[in-house]
């Protein structure tokens, strides 16, 4: 009953200015007497576990290694405690500055040890593995409750994936789970930085440096400032975002590429093997977390990438699509997502070869012809969104995909090129009673016609004007009052391949990425051809004299008199860049 030796025990473990030598002879006698640190010493073992022993002496390190071993295997009851503090230590440590009277906490990121103290945490994570199988099912929870918000600073954010991504490579039954929780993370992180925002907050930027720029022009006209011209370096800040999340995403994002690029090489040769698991694992997300979001801008791109490293997985990622999309089970609007995503691949992944992209219009054009022949003639044989979502969202992407690829469509035999293109039939489907022409985005439609009208493959002109005269303005009732608005993307749909404006993971997806080619003099003069008089033209003459969709001049969903609120942009203006003819 006497307890004034066990409290001076505990003072002593307590003490921040405890001896390496002290704690090794604790550690040691713990080490003999573990059966003894039952439940009912929790205490005394939590006291063990807030030990500073990570920032001591290799021989510290090691026997406080060999004490946690024991502990789990002889005390099972502590291995919840044992992997919260292990965790605990994923992220920089906190250091607290005292201003003005005000606490201000933020991680330390000039600890040198900082990369040596991860290496020992996931040391002793695999200890901990070792002696009790069942860590990994204890271990995911922990993992979920310690990811730190998404307003922690950038390096505790880089630190925590960093180490979770490295927990997969040792405990690879909680990969598809991490990879889901991070993921899931980082969705969180894209939504909540629309493109638009993005774009703002650097131009914002650009100008406020310019402005700084010009102010101090003349002041440090030195021969140093001619060095500097000489080897243009680019400075960390060009590397930033502006906007602060996104500077967060970019980061976690580069982290992600670099790991799916590690996983699926050894020895810098891809290894199939490795790749096709992750892949599976990839797809299993896409459909869970990305799939059912609508409009993120940057996240999706992991697909992209993992499909870049073997043609094969570019076409089992298109093959899984386009099951999504025929399938009449899948709700409406995942068949219309898995529609948008299997266009915006076409068009923009380079590494797609031109016979997958003529084998992917065979599959959704006699798929168009079929729906054509089952609803053309019945009581729904009319334009209407909500009752055949998946037809329209199928017509865009064929579009979408002809208006990048019909060059490369038609080169080197133009003859057998247009033959190809007249056996797809367009005509039937533009003129069809559900009239695509009507839903689907103008910029898509505007382009569609004026490619198809300049191969005469089909005249859309006549439609679009119809088309054009119907569209009745949507009066919309709120608190505000009445608002009268002309609904132009009645889909909803987005193109998630749309350019990726992240600075330093894009230089991952740039080689990879067909930008779109702004149309030239001469492309707008030949697709200018002569028009029977009688069809009155002015809206689409305007299209063709050069005022092309705005943003990066490829068709987007953001162009909506009524702006969406999570709506999809395309890249800045100064990305033109032109793609194979």
């Amino acid at each position: 009953g006497d307890t004034t030796d066990f409290e001076l025990l505990k003072h002593q473990l307590s003490d921040p200015d405890i001896k390496d030598a002290q704690i090794i002879n604790w550690l040691h006698e713990f080490r003999a007497s573990v059966a003894y640190l039952t439940k009912e010493l929790e205490q005394l073992v939590n006291i063990l576990l807030k030990l500073p022993w990570l920032r001591r002496s290799r021989e510290v390190v090691e026997e406080y290694l060999g004490f946690l071993g024991n502990l789990v295997s002889a005390q099972t009851v502590h291995l919840r405690p044992c992997l919260r503090m292990i965790v605990s230590q994923f992220v920089p440590p906190r250091i607290t500055i005292r201003e003005d009277d005000v606490d201000i906490s933020d991680s330390d990121d000039d600890d040198e040890n900082i990369s040596e103290n991860f290496n020992t945490c996931h040391r002793a994570l695999q200890t901990v593995a070792r002696y009790v199988p069942s860590t990994p099912q204890f271990l995911m929870p922990i993992l979920v409750e310690f990811f730190p918000f998404i307003n922690k600073s950038e390096r505790t954010l880089e630190c925590y994936v960093h180490n979770l991504l490295r927990v997969t490579v040792y405990l690879p039954t909680l990969r598809l789970q991490i990879l889901e929780l991070i993921i899931e993370k980082l969705l969180k992180l894209d939504v909540s930085t629309p493109q638009q925002d993005i774009e703002d907050a650097e131009e914002t930027a650009n100008n406020c440096a310019s402005e700084e720029k010009s102010t101090e022009e003349g002041l440090f006209d030195m021969e140093e400032d001619e060095d500097r011209k000489g080897n243009k370096v680019v400075s960390p800040s060009m590397e930033r975002m502006a906007h602060p999340l996104a500077e967060r995403l970019d980061i976690l994002m580069t982290i992600l590429f670099s790991y799916i690029k590690d996983v699926c090489h050894v020895d810098g040769k891809l290894d199939i093997s490795s790749t096709k698991d992750l892949y599976r694992d990839l797809v299993s997300v896409f459909d869970k977390l990305i799939l059912p979001t609508h409009a993120s801008c940057h996240v999706q791109y992991f697909m992209f990438y993992i499909c870049s490293f073997k043609l094969g997985l570019a076409e089992a990622f298109l093959d899984h699509l386009w099951k999504k999309l025929q399938d009449p089970n899948n709700p409406s609007v995942i068949r219309q997502t898995a529609g948008s995503y299997i266009g915006s691949f076409l068009a923009r992944a380079k590494f797609i070869p031109i016979v997958t992209v003529k084998a992917c219009l065979d599959l959704l054009v006699n798929w168009l012809h079929k729906y054509i022949d089952n609803q053309d003639t019945g009581a729904n044989a009319y334009c209407d969104v909500a009752l055949h979502g998946p037809f329209y969202s199928t017509c865009q992407a064929v579009f979408y995909t002809l208006i990048f690829r019909h060059k490369q469509l038609l080169d080197g035999n133009l003859r057998k090129g247009l033959s190809y293109l007249q056996s797809l039939n367009f005509e039937r489907i533009v003129m069809c009673q559900l009239n695509p022409l009507k839903i689907c985005i103008p910029s898509v439609v505007n382009l569609f016609a004026a490619i198809t009208r300049k191969y005469q493959l089909v005249f859309c002109y006549t439609i679009i004007e119809r088309n054009n005269r119907q569209f009745i303005p949507v009066v919309r009732s709120g608190t505000g009052g009445d608002l009268v608005q002309t609904c132009t993307n009645p889909l909803d749909s987005f193109f998630p391949f749309d350019p990726y404006i992240l600075k330093r993971s894009k230089k991952t997806i740039d080689p990879m990425y067909q930008f779109w080619e702004e149309l030239s003099a001469e492309d707008l003069e030949n697709l200018k051809k002569p028009i029977k008089k009688g069809t009155s033209e002015d809206e689409d003459d305007d299209f063709l004299k050069g005022e092309t969709p705005q943003n990066d001049g490829a068709p987007n969903s953001y162009e909506s008199s009524t702006r969406s609120p999570v709506s999809s942009i395309g890249s800045p203006a100064d990305c033109y860049v032109s793609y194979p003819l």
